[in-house]
């Protein structure tokens, strides 16, 4: 679909019309649309792509692999590792955004903190596990996209888990909930929050 202009600051009024329907013809609680497709990849032990609305996301997976370093050969589980980046195409910005980001590394790590308490690392002891996540295309809720598309990257590495998980970015505007949040509606006064859950 056609990525809408981000504007200034939206008010309720502008962005729901009287028929309770967004710019994008979605109700408040209605979720974007979501595509996906397992093992794009062969030179990887896993990997998805996942579109939720007009936010495309690739995950990739390395692993379980001997783990290459002495300090991450840890003895009792494996080591979980995460990098997530965006391409420069990604957003209107066109702006190529390096590794050492700040932005960019805290995402890896929080992506990282939460599938390694989803994995069953212990089944891997002295090993590593390594995710690879691209933003393909910006357009909101890019973080619930990318625990979506690791979740799926990680089934198609057979890499078992203790639960699956789905996520989704739910905000209010003007003080009314909204799920599946758009960049068009991340420019409210109010904040957005991921809403992660087990199915």
């Amino acid at each position: 679909g056609r990525r809408h202009p981000p504007p200034t600051l939206m008010s309720k009024r502008e962005y729901i019309s009287p028929q309770g329907l967004r710019i994008d013809g979605r109700r408040s609680t209605e979720i974007r649309r979501v595509q996906c497709k397992l093992g794009i990849f062969s030179h990887v032990d896993g990997s998805a792509i996942l579109e939720q609305g007009n936010t495309k996301i690739i995950a990739s997976v390395y692993g379980p692999r001997e783990a290459t370093r002495r300090s991450e050969a840890l003895p009792d589980r494996a080591f979980v590792t995460c990098e997530y980046s965006i391409a420069s195409f990604a957003t209107n910005e066109r702006k190529r955004r390096p590794k050492s980001d700040r932005r960019l590394k805290e995402k890896g790590l929080e992506l990282k903190k939460i599938f390694e308490t989803l994995i069953n690392t212990h089944r891997y002891p002295r090993s590593q596990i390594s995710l690879f996540v691209q933003v393909l295309q910006s357009d909101g809720g890019d973080m619930a996209a990318a625990i979506n598309a690791c979740t799926l990257a990680l089934i198609d590495a057979g890499i078992p888990m203790q639960d699956f998980l789905t996520a989704c970015t739910v905000g209010f505007l003007d003080g009314s909930p909204l799920i599946g949040m758009a960049s068009y509606s991340l420019f409210s006064n109010d904040d957005d929050i991921q809403s992660i859950v087990s199915p």
